[in-house]
């Protein structure tokens, strides 16, 4: 009996502590972030991680609100890219504007649709102003920050825009656009800072 009641326990433990890692922090109206992401050309050989090749692509650099998170566990190249940020900045960092939508993310996809039948904001500027960002931890302890980083929260991020080629074939090529939405509009980030605001 002392068994199952200290299971109980423990897994109680553990879903008030995933509870409150996944709960949305809240943000007065205005713009939060209004630098839009910094990106410029780079040449740097290629990175080997685990049984993937990362292919540099360009430097890549930002700060940014978080309107979704998303972890997985299954999905293509989850044991490299666990967890998925959609990331906002200018009118997408704007709680009065962010709260006219809704904000999902399933599949390795960031999902947004007005909440009444009139848009807050032209689609693209909307576009231009957030993206899914599937993430690339350098090191454990950036992994550990980007899985704490909470819906509501300022980040600032740093990095490279990656393709992936796959150990089993095929490549994931990363978005070098932040005007394009749809697949292939997501950023491949190998991130080698992070931090939460």
């Amino acid at each position: 009996m002392l068994i199952v009641f200290a299971l109980l326990v423990v897994v109680a433990a553990f879903a008030a502590a995933r509870d409150w890692r996944d709960r949305e922090v809240t943000q007065p109206p205005g713009v939060l972030v209004s630098a839009e992401p910094l990106q410029r050309e780079l040449s740097a050989p290629p990175i080997r991680l685990r049984d993937y090749t990362l292919t540099p692509r360009a430097r890549f650099q930002l700060a940014a609100r978080v309107l979704a998170g998303e972890r997985y566990h299954f999905a293509l190249a989850a044991d490299l890219m666990p967890r998925d940020l959609a990331l906002g900045w200018g009118i997408m960092s704007d709680s009065s504007l962010i709260d006219q939508l809704a904000i999902s993310q399933s599949d390795r996809f960031y999902f947004w649709k007005p909440r009444s039948s009139s848009m807050p904001a032209p689609v693209g500027q909307i576009i231009a102003s957030s993206a899914n960002m599937h993430l690339i931890a350098a090191s454990e302890s950036v992994a550990r920050e980007i899985d704490r980083a909470r819906v509501g929260q300022v980040i600032e991020l740093e990095g490279m825009l990656v393709d992936v080629a796959l150990p089993k074939g095929g490549e994931l090529r990363t978005s070098l656009s932040r005007t394009d939405s749809g697949a292939g509009a997501c950023e491949i980030v190998y991130v080698e800072n992070f931090v939460i605001r």
